[in-house]
């Protein structure tokens, strides 16, 4: 495990590489982050998917976009097109790092939108492409995040949390801000508008049945090489439980790692 920063000098972005053990395979895989409290939850699963598939013979990268996690820049100041650009940039230096060339994206939640996204930009040439649990569009993100903040019950002592929308249009939810310039950017994203057919294979899977996980899958399903997997475990990111399944849901772990390793799920 090696933590690097690499993309421009006055902007780098911070990650974390993954040397493959054993029998290198000549691929690597980004691993692409979802936001806010998602991300914190989600770190321990990352480095785990990450651990295994270096021992299937995978470099692995993991990285922050900019404005968030140990990343240069301001959140605040930074749209979606600057984050597809991190993940094109986190592409190529995973290509330089581990001198490869084939190069795989695995996304969770808001990161699955960015990383189907980004495989658009053909120059990016993105092999396969995982979903996992993804966020349909950048529109039904925001209404989700809403929602959540109407069901919100305050504590016993009447208190209530810093969730809002302030004056400026950004979007506090669970100790995290979304400016509206970034906001707004997201929007534009649609997952049911971005079937990437020049990646050879695509693996959407869910930890939980939902209406849009099933549209998505009625969207992507014309797509030669498309498989829909479903691997019940925990899913909600904003909260731990009282056991702490969410930091490490085996099952999809598991199912994504076998994957890779074979080309299919059981």
């Amino acid at each position: 495990m090696m933590p690097l920063l690499f993309g421009a000098t006055e902007s780098p972005l911070y990650g974390v590489f993954h040397q493959a053990q054993g029998a290198r395979r000549n691929a690597g895989i980004v691993l692409c982050y979802p936001f806010g409290q998602e991300y914190m939850r989600a770190h321990r699963a990352f480095r785990q998917l990450a651990l295994l598939l270096t021992r299937k013979g995978f470099d692995v990268l993991r990285f922050d976009y900019r404005g968030t996690g140990d990343s240069s820049g301001e959140c605040d100041a930074t749209t979606a097109t600057d984050w597809l650009h991190d993940i094109s940039e986190a592409v190529q230096e995973l290509r330089e790092t581990a001198n490869i060339t084939s190069v795989s994206l695995i996304g969770l939640r808001l990161g699955a939108l960015f990383a189907a996204a980004a495989c658009r930009d053909v120059s990016t040439n993105i092999e396969q492409l995982v979903l996992w649990d993804p966020v349909l569009s950048g529109a039904e993100y925001k209404t989700e995040l809403l929602q959540a903040m109407e069901d919100e019950v305050p504590s016993d002592k009447g208190v209530v949390t810093g969730n809002k929308i302030t004056a400026e249009g950004a979007l506090h939810y669970n100790g995290f801000s979304l400016a509206d310039k970034l906001l707004r950017s997201v929007i534009d994203l649609d997952l049911r508008d971005t079937v990437p057919m020049q990646v050879s294979k695509v693996l959407q899977i869910v930890s939980h049945e939902t209406p849009s996980f099933t549209e998505l899958r009625s969207s992507w399903a014309h797509h030669p090489a498309y498989r829909y997997h479903f691997a019940a475990a925990p899913h909600d990111w904003n909260y731990v439980d009282d056991f702490g399944g969410i930091l490490l849901p085996q099952p999809v772990i598991r199912a994504i790692v076998q994957w890779f390793d074979s080309g299919a799920v059981s």
